[in-house]
């Protein structure tokens, strides 16, 4: 294996030797979309173009499902013994890990994260992802009901069928795990259709499921456009389940696109406007360095990214110039082949656009720029936006109540508990929020009041695949993550029988 560079010169040269693959991956191989059309990936780090890729449509997703139905319905994967489909999935999980390098790289010239991050966090964390799945394939039981002497009623869970996965572009590779793990324990097919802006690492997930020894037809992966692909894979009348990842606007039109074509289940994890509710005991180093990591880390493209700071007014002045020290000192913007950077790009020129657009908004709004607030190395020709902290905010502007999903915080002052509490519930979202006091008799208070998936206490953005993972509200319904995730891919069917 080939020393890991240290330098950006030597990322750039393993980029550039990089064999990518942008074709469709159907029943098992690789193909061109059945009309031949590919679209340009241009890489946010700098603008150009690097790949072309699939650009699939109803016709591809046609096949794709019927592969994973004919998969499914032959059983080779449904109703293969427990322990083998633990040993696929667990060679699964291992062949992500030799692959890392190679998974990073697409990962960071798709999307523009720091390569120290997708080869840190994203890779590890979707290979931990399958491999924990894949050692609860032999721990699934069935149930038998408690009845009357001479009946028995067994409840037993079985696969939905076939599953159509669509996650985005902000973490391709986990999210992806997320699906993939608990959709194939349970023993469905999967079309996997990652965003437009992050399809390759994707493509190599679905040969390295192969290699693993999945059958034909078990895992699918479909790049192209939401309308053009997401939308037939959402309407197709196979196709028994969507499970997706990404905006509420979206994630209403996947309820309506279930509703338009066969009662499809739907699980959905959408945006978020988190809170921090800093108290006036707070430890208020501690929290700093948590709302900064919880905002810019990942360039702030994080579904629960803490964006709303609501601090005490007593001590809303020192941690604000708290969080910009933290950010200053540990969280540097940079290209993200540089060693150090823990800031990147943002996913594109449209969406750098339109956070920046945020930021002036938030200013006419009557907010300050307190950190920040312009456009960043536009000499890479990338698109990078710097670290931005907006203070003085009320609730009612849009930059509190919107989703920026850039490295934005949003600082809205509180003076009473109460108050605090109308403010974090005070949005259409509910995906996480934390709570900063040492007083714990309201540290529970507060974490029982704010309705949101997950409340953190004196700390943020810890997680366990043994913890459940989604919203209240418009953030979604439905959990990845822990056990509870496998049961939203099966069906429980109850087999009642009387003895005479």
């Amino acid at each position: 294996m080939l020393d890991r560079p240290t330098t950006r010169d030597g990322w750039l040269a393993r980029a550039a030797a990089l064999k990518i693959e942008g074709r469709a991956f159907i029943g098992g191989a690789y193909v061109a979309a059945a009309d031949g059309a590919t679209f340009a990936k241009v890489s946010p780090i700098d603008g150009k173009v690097f790949a072309h890729v699939a650009d699939c449509g109803a016709p591809d997703i046609d096949r794709a499902v019927h592969s994973a139905r004919t998969s499914f319905e032959s059983g080779v994967w449904r109703d293969a013994d427990p322990a083998k489909k633990k040993k696929i999935l667990l060679r699964f999980a291992e062949l992500v890990r030799e692959h890392g390098e190679e998974l990073a790289l697409l990962e960071t010239l798709d999307v523009g994260k720091p390569i120290a991050n997708a080869l840190g966090v994203d890779v590890p964390f979707c290979a931990n992802c399958i491999q924990y799945y894949a050692e609860l394939a032999d721990k699934l039981v069935d149930e038998v009901a408690p009845v009357g002497p001479n009946d028995v009623a067994m409840v037993r869970k079985e696969p939905l069928g076939v599953v159509g996965a669509i996650v985005p572009w902000n973490y391709p590779l986990i999210i992806a795990a997320w699906k993939l793990g608990p959709a194939l324990v349970a023993g469905n097919s999967v079309v996997l259709k990652p965003a437009e802006q992050s399809p390759l690492g994707a493509l190599l997930l679905g040969r390295l499921g192969k290699e693993a020894g999945l059958p034909d037809g078990v895992l699918n992966v479909i790049p192209g456009f939401g309308e053009k692909a997401g939308r037939p894979l959402a309407l197709h009348p196979d196709v028994d389940m969507i499970a997706f990842t990404g905006s509420t606007e979206v994630g209403k039109l996947m309820l309506i696109y279930a509703g338009q074509s066969n009662l499809k289940r739907v699980a959905l994890e959408c945006g978020g406007k988190s809170p921090h509710v800093v108290m006036p005991d707070a430890d208020l180093d501690a929290a700093a360095s948590s709302i900064a990591w919880g905002i810019y880390y990942n360039q702030g493209e994080t579904c629960h990214a803490g964006s709303r700071v609501l601090a005490h007014a007593s001590i809303r002045e020192a941690l604000v110039e708290k969080i910009a020290a933290v950010q200053k000192a540990e969280i540097p913007l940079g290209h993200p082949f540089d060693a150090g950077a823990q800031l990147g790009a943002l996913i594109e020129e449209r969406h750098m656009e339109r956070v920046l657009g945020y930021i002036g908004l938030g200013v006419s709004e009557g907010a300050r720029i307190a950190h920040g607030g312009k456009r960043a190395l536009a000499e890479t020709g990338g698109f990078y936006v710097e670290p931005t902290i907006l203070d003085g905010a009320s609730n009612a502007m849009r930059i509190a109540q919107e989703e920026i999903f850039g490295p934005v915080v949003v600082v809205i002052p509180f003076a009473t508990e109460a108050e605090a509490i109308e403010l974090a519930n005070d949005t259409i979202y509910g995906l996480a929020a934390a709570v900063w006091t040492r007083d714990m008799n309201a540290a529970h208070r507060l974490s029982r009041a704010i309705r949101a998936g997950t409340i953190w206490v004196n700390t943020y953005d810890r997680s366990s695949l043994a913890t459940p993972f989604g919203g209240f509200k418009q953030s979604g319904f439905g959990r990845d993550r822990s056990p509870h995730a496998i049961d939203k891919y099966m069906d429980f069917k109850t087999i009642w029988t009387a003895y005479q």
